[in-house]
């Protein structure tokens, strides 16, 4: 009964769609518009490549005062970052640079309550059990004491407390995997992970709109962002705010800003092999089983690689990484049946708004492209 029930409301939904007069294109732009509504002086900047056709970007909502979110503007895209380090990891481990069995002590000195027997790979898919920085209260107070501040990788390491289990024996998200594992990728590039992630993806990909803040200068086309300083008092302009100490801390696991559609475009690439070649991305792929109790919206997750929940996008496979920085929240998805790669973004750090916005597109990129 239930599998009929399922089968009913698939027709129905594929009905719905072909009896829609509207293109694909408009039906993309009312999504993001729809999603905007009860939520003004904020925008989103979405792009969709579904194969064999045009790229779509489209934009809704404002940056700031009248000035609508135009497709060139540049979004935070926070931990999704972490999606493009794992691929360098496993670029360098192709070309023999490191190993991803490699243990934190055969290339960085003992920090305190880091395990030195933890591998690469287990900071790549957070089952090295290393404490999460940001749970400590006190680097949050630092940040918002002197904002300007630059910090070290080795001062952020001061903040990591006892581990939340032995190397290898669960799943705990924790952005301090990708602060070690960026440490390990200066020392065996003997350059920034900057400089790492342009010469081997973002130059020969032709994605001319990404950058990696703390290295690299951010170009003025940055859409504005919002929210409140502190966590409290009234949402304001964000945007000229100083931001150092959250980008030199989160750095390698949060640093790199985009557009919407060099984003797509580089889930196109890494989805479709020309980014790594196939077997680097099926270790990506070997995902870790993780439950809603961990605090993310995912069923597993790979090397810097999500696979969300089945009730995500309902009937659909959805893999990706999403992100949130000051003032932003950002998705990256690929829907693995029908090869279509989605990026999105929003100016305020309102996940739930995005959330629905990015369902929606997927649900209508996946009705087209079981039609076409």
């Amino acid at each position: 009964m239930a599998r009929m029930l399922t089968s009913l409301l698939a027709v129905f939904a594929l009905a719905s769609c072909a009896n829609d007069p509207l293109p694909l294109e408009q039906r993309f732009q009312r999504a993001l518009d729809r999603g905007l509504r009860g939520h003004p002086g904020v925008g989103v900047s979405a792009a969709v490549i579904i194969p064999g056709e045009p790229l779509w970007t489209g934009t809704s909502g404002l940056s700031h005062d009248n000035t609508p979110v135009s497709p060139d503007m540049l979004f935070a895209i926070g931990s999704i970052t972490k999606n493009m380090v794992a691929a360098l990891a496993l670029r360098l481990a192709g070309e023999g640079v490191l190993s991803l069995e490699d243990s934190l002590a055969e290339w960085l000195p003992s920090f305190p309550n880091i395990d030195g027997a933890v591998t690469i790979r287990q900071l790549l898919n957070h089952t090295s059990g290393i404490y999460q920085y940001f749970s400590d209260q006190a680097i949050w107070d630092e940040i918002e004491r002197d904002p300007s501040r630059r910090w070290s990788h080795e001062e952020v390491l001061a903040y990591v407390h006892d581990p939340y289990f032995r190397p290898g024996e669960g799943f705990r998200y924790s952005n301090t995997n990708y602060t070690l594992l960026g440490m390990i990728i200066e020392k065996a590039t003997e350059s920034g992970v900057a400089a790492a992630l342009r010469e081997r993806f973002w130059g020969p990909l032709g994605l001319s709109n990404m950058y990696f803040a703390v290295e690299e200068r951010i170009p003025d086309t940055i859409a504005h962002v919002w929210g409140s300083r502190g966590h409290r008092g009234r949402t304001e302009d964000l945007t000229f705010a100083p931001r150092m100490a959250h980008d030199s801390i989160v750095h390698p696991s949060g640093g790199v800003f985009s557009t919407a559609e060099d984003l797509a475009r580089w889930a196109d690439a890494l989805f479709h092999g020309r980014a790594i070649n196939q077997l680097q991305l099926d270790q990506m792929l070997d995902f870790v089983p993780i439950s809603r109790r961990d605090g993310i919206q995912s069923q597993g997750y790979g090397l810097g690689i999500q696979h969300y929940l089945s009730d995500w996008v309902r009937g659909v496979d959805v893999y990706g990484h999403g992100g949130g920085s000051i003032g932003t929240v950002a998705y990256m998805l690929y829907l693995p049946e029908h090869g279509v790669s989605i990026a999105a973004m929003l100016n305020s750090f309102d996940g739930r708004t995005l959330h629905r916005i990015v369902r929606e597109l997927a649900k209508l990129a996946a009705e087209h492209a079981r039609e076409a």
